[in-house]
This record gives C-alpha cells, structure tokens and sequence, in this order.
C-alpha cells in the first residue's frame, strides 16, 4: 500500500473517530486513571486486537469513553464484576451495526468506495453525522420503550420472569445459500428480517437476535406470541420470494441479561423449530396450557417429541381456529 494511499486511509480514520489518533495505550491508562492491565482487558473485551505498547491509535475519545465506564463502576452503576461483560455486550451490539454501515457505503459508492478513496472520504464526512443523530434517537426511543416496560412489570428488579420464546426457521437455508448468488441471497435475508421484525412488533413483542436463517423473539402473554407465530406464517405464505418458516414456541421462565435471553424455555423452543414441519408452529406444554379453549386457537397434540437433552417433550400443533 502506498504512502499516499495510507494518508487517505488516516483521514478515513480521523473522519470516523472524531480526532486524530494520539496516544499510546499507556498513555490513555494514565490519562484515565487506570492500570494498563486493566484497560487492556476492557479492550479485548470490545473485541478489538492486541495493541504494542508503541503504537499511537488512540484518541481523546478513547481517554473520555475510559474514564466514563471507570466512574460508572466508581459509583456502584455498575459492578465491578460485570464491567467486562458490559463492554463486550455493547461492543457487540456496535460491531453488528457498524458492518451494516460499511455494507451500505460499499453498496452506496460501488468500486470507487476500494478505489477512490477521497470520495470515500468525502462520503464519509457528509453521512456519519447525520447516522450519529440517527443512532441516537433510536437508542433513546428504545431506551424510554424498555424503561417503560421494565416500570410496568410487577417486581422489575428481577431478571427472571414468565415469557413466550419463540425461534422462526426459514426452511431449506443451507441449500439456498449454495443455490443463490450473493444478490439474491441478501435480499432473502433483508427481506425476512423486515417482514419477521415488522410482524413481531406489530404484535407486541421483541426481537432479541437474528442468526442468518433464524429469528429468535419474545412476547409477555400467550396470545402474543400466538398471534406473531401464527402472522408469521400467514406473510410468509404471500411472498413468493421467501421460503415457508418452522416455528416454535415455549413459555416459562426466562432469564434476560444483556438483551439476550437464557434458559430452557429457550431451549424447548429451539429444540421444537428443528423437529416442526415447514409452515407450521408447534408449541411446548406450558403454552398448551395457557391457550387450550382460547376462541381463537386450535391445538392439536402431536404426542411426545424426541429432541436433543429434553426426554418426553410433548408438543401441539398450533393453528387458527
């Protein structure tokens, strides 16, 4: 790469980081107020790669954001224990998000986004303020939504709670991937994203997590998530460009740390999208339960269910009535 060209990519970096890079590790250390030690694992945590002791890549951001998380865990807002957990969390999320934004600007700028790297620049320079602002409200909306919600729920201390889990698979996936090109097959995705993300909210539930083929939601009561399993399907089965869904879902306790979700309640309804038949939604017994002699459901016991770690699992087959 030449001198030139490296030049460019720095003006990039500045563009993007706010400032120039400044500092060395030990130096935003220092300037933070804590050992190298520990700013190195919170480093790591955000998944970013081992820096030399030499190199000069930080910047007054880097000191800023440091010294914030430090008084965070200062004043008890977060333990000690979860600091790490909570940059790798955040960094996640971030790191999802930051490759949908360099997707865009490749999509956006075509060759000249590897070739010209001034109008890359210049591009840069024009949209990243206006996608700060966007990220912002976003966070915020989502931020006073979940608040409200955390408020309205009985004991909101608790992490644990009763909630539908619900996993939707799209079918034949692997050979899709093989069969489509690289256009086809992001449109597929972009496409079942939208439809799964429209209809779960429209429903009163959440996405937790997308995983190529395979959403993965929440809903609070029985009837929600009967309603989006069921909806699913339904606009699944007016696209002519997508594949039909399995799904499946569980009710019972339900661990949420981090915006994630754990325990077996999600994996009864893991378990249960592996074994459903294309365009159906089977559903565990607690579920079962909470919907038999609903007016509006129709359930229809397919027995016990071999699946992987769950011996005797019995499902029902969910339907509109």
């Amino acid at each position: 790469m030449s001198e030139r060209r490296d030049d460019r990519i720095r003006r990039i970096e500045e563009i993007l980081l706010g400032s120039p890079p400044q500092y060395t590790k030990d130096e935003v250390a220092e300037a933070s107020g804590v050992s190298v030690e520990r700013a190195e694992q919170l480093w790591q945590a955000m998944g970013f790669a081992h820096v030399d002791s030499d190199e000069v890549i930080f910047t007054d951001a880097d000191v800023a954001a440091l010294r914030a998380l430090v008084s965070l865990v200062s004043a008890d807002v977060i333990p000690d224990e979860l600091e790490s957990a909570v940059a790798r969390s955040l960094a996640q999320t971030m790191s999802r998000l930051a490759e949908w934004q360099t997707g865009l600007f490749k999509s956006l700028l075509g060759q000249s986004f590897a070739t010209d790297v001034d109008t890359t620049t210049e591009v840069a320079a024009a949209i990243v303020p206006v996608m700060e602002k966007m990220q912002d409200y976003v966070w915020r909306r989502h931020l006073a939504a979940t608040v409200a919600r955390e408020l309205d729920e009985r004991d909101p201390g608790i992490d644990e709670r009763v909630q539908v889990v619900g996993f939707a698979d799209l079918v034949g996936y692997t050979r899709l991937i093989r069969d489509f090109t690289e256009l086809e097959l992001t449109r597929l995705i972009d496409g079942f994203e939208s439809l799964a993300g429209g209809v779960v909210a429209q429903n009163h539930g959440r996405v937790i997590k997308t995983v190529g083929d395979e959403v993965l939601f929440v809903a609070d009561s029985p009837e929600e998530g009967a309603e989006i399993a069921l909806t699913l399907n339904e606009e699944i089965a007016k696209n002519d460009l997508l594949p039909p869904l399995r799904i499946a879902l569980a009710r019972g306790p339900v661990l949420a740390r981090f915006g994630d979700v754990y325990g077996s309640t999600v994996n009864i309804a893991s378990r249960l999208t592996s074994v459903a038949r294309p365009a159906s939604v089977l559903i565990d017994r607690e579920m079962a339960a909470a919907l038999r002699g609903h007016e509006d459901y129709k359930l229809i016991s397919v027995g016990s269910t071999k699946v992987q770690s769950f011996r005797g699992l019995r499902a029902w087959a969910l339907k509109r009535r």
